[in-house]
């Protein structure tokens, strides 16, 4: 049953519709999984949560004691920390196969590999292109925001062990799917193999109960447990389990009953999608970046990322549910809703630019379509997060750090509804469902 209607009260609760204020709400910060909150939920579901959030904490002690270990040994006092990049851009998805059996391709996957967490995830942000792991070298980046403050949502509970295995801004994902690529042109590595079936019991490991994955695995608290569609961390996740399940190029060598699992796994991940499309006044509409993993309510992540509608996520959600095979009634029904939404929530005549006093919406005339990347559950009016928590109306009175360094508008369902196009001509939407 997909979600019913949420209004946020910490975005909501002082908007007024058709009114403008430079202030209309507060974001509330996403909670944790935890042993109380777990205690709150049906009898029936408890106990697979338990075991959840269980083997969570013994994994983080497990990659703890591992890492600590290898300190020692190597007469260690503190981590080396490793070089910051950009991690999906140093791995290449997109060179000719024949390069991937290169002496170049090789040496980037040997970096890959190293750089392994315990677990069998990966950082993100980390430059795989440098060196491989020196002992003692820490598994992931110097990942906290330049811009803490006392409160802030993205404050960790450990600055020292901070995303240490993630699904972020394309981690895990992206190696993944490059050390198969290395593996299909007929590199023959034990260690390549070892490493990407490592990673995909890492997904497996990290994926909820009810079908959806957290940001970061082991937990590591706030929005970082919540299901997370942000950066497509949920559905690059199930592409490449969906590329395992079928056994394609490089992940030919898995086990079939590892493929199985995969399979199982996907299944459950498109059941919490539908779960979790937002519905106000009974009508479906679209997902929120992140919604909370025990109720699949939306829920805010970082302080200027309240808990909303979000465009771009779920243009990304709609391309990717259009991509699966024989989608069943409730996929195409979930679709033709999301796109409504689309159509509804177009603004014409409205650019954001870039000027003297930093980037600012402006009237322009033809211009559009575009959308704002949040939208207010209830009203589908847009609104604008900053720093301090706060939720704006109006993105011209945000402040200009956050106008200048966040993406508040987007073209991205403009994509979904050029592909909606065809597909909609060979899936009809069923009849009588909303």
């Amino acid at each position: 049953m997909a979600i019913r209607t949420f209004l946020v009260m910490s975005a909501l609760t002082a908007m007024s519709v058709g009114a403008t204020a430079a202030v209309i709400g507060r974001s509330m910060a996403a909670p944790s999984i935890t042993e109380a909150r777990i205690a709150t939920l049906p009898r029936a579901e408890q106990a697979a949560w338990r075991d959840y959030l269980a083997r969570s904490t013994k994994q983080e002690a497990q990659d703890r004691a591992v890492f600590q270990a290898e300190l020692k040994a190597a007469g260690l006092a503190a981590a080396i920390i490793p070089p910051s990049g950009n991690s999906a851009k140093s791995l290449p998805l997109n060179k000719p196969a024949e390069w991937y059996g290169s002496a170049e391709a090789r040496h980037v996957a040997d970096i890959v590999v190293s750089f392994q967490t315990p677990a069998g995830g990966w950082s993100k942000n980390l430059d795989l292109t440098a060196h491989v792991r020196k002992p003692g070298e820490i598994f992931a980046p110097n990942n906290l925001s330049a811009h803490l403050s006392p409160g802030d949502f993205d404050t960790p509970h450990d600055p020292q062990w901070n995303y240490m295995g993630t699904l972020d801004n394309d981690a895990t994902t992206s190696e993944l799917q490059y050390l198969a690529r290395v593996l299909a042109a007929g590199v023959d590595a034990a260690a390549y193999r070892t490493s990407v079936l490592g990673g995909v019991e890492y997904m497996l490991a990290a994926q909820f109960p009810n079908g959806g994955w957290p940001q970061v695995w082991p937990l590591e608290g706030g929005y970082h447990d919540a299901i997370t569609f942000n950066d497509g961390a949920v559905t690059e996740t199930l592409e490449v389990l969906q590329d395992v399940a079928s056994g394609k190029g490089g992940f030919a060598f898995v086990p079939e009953q590892v493929r199985q699992r995969a399979r199982a796994s996907v299944g459950k991940g498109i059941e919490t999608i539908l779960k979790t499309q937002i519905r106000t006044r009974s009508t479906a509409t679209v997902w929120a970046q992140q919604h909370d993993a025990l109720t699949l309510q939306p829920v805010a992540g970082r302080n200027y990322e309240p808990a909303s509608q979000c465009s771009s996520e779920s243009a990304a959600m709609v391309q990717f549910l259009m991509g699966l095979r024989e989608p069943e009634p409730g996929v195409v029904s979930a679709v033709y809703a999301a796109v409504a939404w689309f159509r509804k929530t177009a603004i014409y005549g409205v650019a954001f630019e870039r000027g003297a006093d930093g980037r600012r919406r402006v009237d322009a005339a033809g211009a559009g379509p575009i959308w704002a990347r949040y939208y207010a559950i209830g009203t589908d009016k847009p609104i604008f997060g900053d720093r301090d928590q706060s939720i704006h109306d109006d993105v011209n009175e945000i402040s200009l750090e956050r106008r200048n360094g966040y993406s508040w508008y987007n073209g991205a369902p403009q994509a979904a509804l050029d592909a909606f196009a065809e597909w909609g001509k060979t899936h009809p939407e069923p009849k009588g469902r909303k």
